[in-house]
């Protein structure tokens, strides 16, 4: 399923974005204890995730703040985590400090990391859909898509000189982010419009 993103470049910055590439099905480990803190710390035994995943929290006992009130999640019910451990995450955009005290049971709920090992990305920016080619960037020669499968995470880098205004001449575009497999399989992951912010400071 292709993700609706719009971006945005300002001119004479680096920019950098990171994307996780999560599909169906859903993982579900158990928790064991979440404290009442800010960021909230939980801890789900071989929970499996890495840092900057994204993951709901359901059917906690007690602490019922917590639990997403939809089935399944929507998607802003998923929070990012910080490994702390194995088996041990926090979420610093969760404060429960003043929620009820955690009783027993709940799950983290996330969606499954794609294995990156076997793929290369490719973006196109143009001017419209089927239009003119503004900008490609790639895990090929430019480098400016990396890929690391460890972290499960996409990383699109434009350098501050490629966004400088020399290089970018336009202000709105359209691009997508495909991912092909070794088979050759194509799978477009994100798309949507992209602008570029004109600079001051030059």
């Amino acid at each position: 399923m292709t993700k609706k993103l719009n971006l945005s470049i300002r001119q004479g910055e680096t920019f950098q974005r990171v994307i996780r590439w999560e599909k169906p099905p859903f993982i579900y480990k158990a928790i064991t204890g979440v404290t009442q803190a800010a960021p909230v710390r939980i801890t789900a035994v071989g929970h499996g995730l890495t840092t900057g995943w994204r993951s709901a929290v359901v059917s906690v006992v007690g602490m019922d703040e917590i639990n997403a009130l939809h089935v399944p999640p929507r998607d802003n019910e998923f929070y990012q985590v910080t490994v702390v451990d194995p088996d041990v995450v926090t979420m610093n955009a969760v404060n429960t400090s003043e929620y009820s005290p955690y009783t027993s049971g709940g799950y983290l709920q996330f969606y499954t990391p794609v294995d990156l090992t076997s793929y290369n990305a490719k973006m196109e920016i143009k001017d419209q859909v089927g239009g003119t080619i503004l900008m490609t960037l790639s895990t090929g020669v430019d480098g400016r898509i990396v890929l690391d499968p460890a972290a499960n995470t996409i990383t699109i880098t434009i350098s501050a000189v490629d966004t400088a205004a020399s290089s970018i001449t336009w202000v709105k575009g359209v691009y997508d982010l495909e991912m092909t497999a070794i088979s050759g399989v194509v799978t477009t992951i994100y798309s949507g419009g992209i602008s570029v912010v004109k600079e001051v400071t030059t």
